[in-house]
């Protein structure tokens, strides 16, 4: 990313030769992406971050013209998206049925196809959870089923990409949100899958960018940081390395918290992402053990990644039935070593007895 940052500026949508050396860095990351991904060059559509690629599938797919002549006015979601899916769908105006889970973040089939109306135009699920780590696998038979009514569908894997598998191409969805930043890529880099062929409207218009897809100047630097941190993990097969390292390290993290009285494991306990666990303690809060774990450098988190601002409990978690205000959710990443798990199981259970004493007096 370096030389983008100090030398080379040129917009990559000039003739100049300037621009031409960036366009070339572009098409050589989009591609890079592509591979990784299991999709199209063409169908790689570069976003700021992933919030931006949600709203603009679900912008694009609710402002697609033949949506509103034909009548059909009906999303179909889950309880358990994240808020930038949910909101975007909201401001759709249109009609939507949010299908629940079960207590491990768990949607069904038969719920999801039973929400299905004449009306519905558009499917939006995520392929794996950003709290608890489920792996949704009901999604390849739900996404089969649209297809045969039509129903245009767009899949959530920022969660899953860099962590799981996942090519587009089978995947059987006609739009898919990545991003790069919780896997070794830059902050800033993410991308909208778009499956060839398929139009939909622009959510930021003004320019002829991304091929007439997504109006603004790239963030070209970013973008070269996505590629490149692609290229690495899908070399040598790192993925699988990295994975088999994650779940290493969560399963033991998963051992050392649930011998602690009190504490359990949320969501999915196999079908799960590699490197993502949720736990919770029947008797302290979450915050004050974050905090706590914090002093002693110690990074976790509480809740939804969207909601270190916010005081309202974890939608998702509320919809599993559980008490959102006392889940932790630890994760590893591709810098995380045996130290650090180490260090975590060393002081959680510090932390978490001198709370304890605190709120017995």
């Amino acid at each position: 990313m370096l030389p983008f940052l100090s030398d080379h500026f040129g917009d990559p949508g000039r003739l100049h030769q300037e621009g031409h050396f960036t366009r070339v860095a572009v098409e050589t990351a989009r591609e890079q992406v592509a591979v990784l991904f299991g999709a199209h060059p063409r169908e790689v559509v570069f976003t700021a971050t992933g919030t931006e690629s949600v709203n603009a599938a679900i912008w694009g797919a609710t402002n697609r013209s033949f949506a509103e002549p034909q009548g059909k006015s009906h999303i179909v979601t889950s309880q358990v998206e994240s808020s930038c899916v949910l909101d975007a769908c909201a401001r759709s105006g249109y009609e939507i049925t949010a299908v629940g889970v079960d207590n491990c973040g768990r949607f069904l089939v038969e719920e999801v196809i039973g929400a299905f109306q004449p009306e519905t135009v558009f499917l939006t699920l995520q392929l794996a959870n950003h709290e608890v780590g489920t792996i949704q696998s009901a999604i390849p038979e739900i996404l089969a089923i649209a297809k045969e009514r039509g129903i245009l569908t767009h899949v959530d894997a920022r969660a899953a990409a860099g962590h799981l598998k996942l090519n587009f191409a089978d995947l059987g969805s006609d739009l898919c949100s990545i991003t790069a930043d919780t896997w070794g890529g830059p902050l800033g880099s993410a991308a909208l899958l778009i499956k060839r062929g398929l139009r939909i409207s622009p959510l930021l218009v003004g320019g002829m960018q991304e091929r007439a897809r997504r109006g603004g100047s790239e963030n070209v630097a970013a973008i070269v940081g996505f590629g490149s941190a692609a290229n690495e993990i899908w070399a040598g097969d790192q993925l699988d390395i990295e994975a088999r390292l994650a779940r290493q390290y969560t399963d033991q993290i998963i051992a050392g918290s649930l011998a602690l009285p009190g504490v359990q494991q949320l969501g999915d306990p196999k079908q799960r992402l590699p490197h993502l666990v949720c736990i919770a303690v029947n008797d302290v809060e979450s915050e004050p053990i974050l905090l706590g774990l914090d002093q002693h450098g110690v990074a976790v988190h509480s809740g939804s990644s969207c909601s270190s601002e916010a005081l309202e409990p974890s939608p998702v978690l509320t919809a599993m039935g559980v008490d959102a205000d006392k889940s932790l959710r630890v994760s590893s990443g591709w810098s995380t070593t045996k130290k650090d798990i180490d260090t975590f199981l060393t002081e959680f259970p510090l932390v978490l007895n001198r709370l304890r004493e605190l709120r017995s007096g």
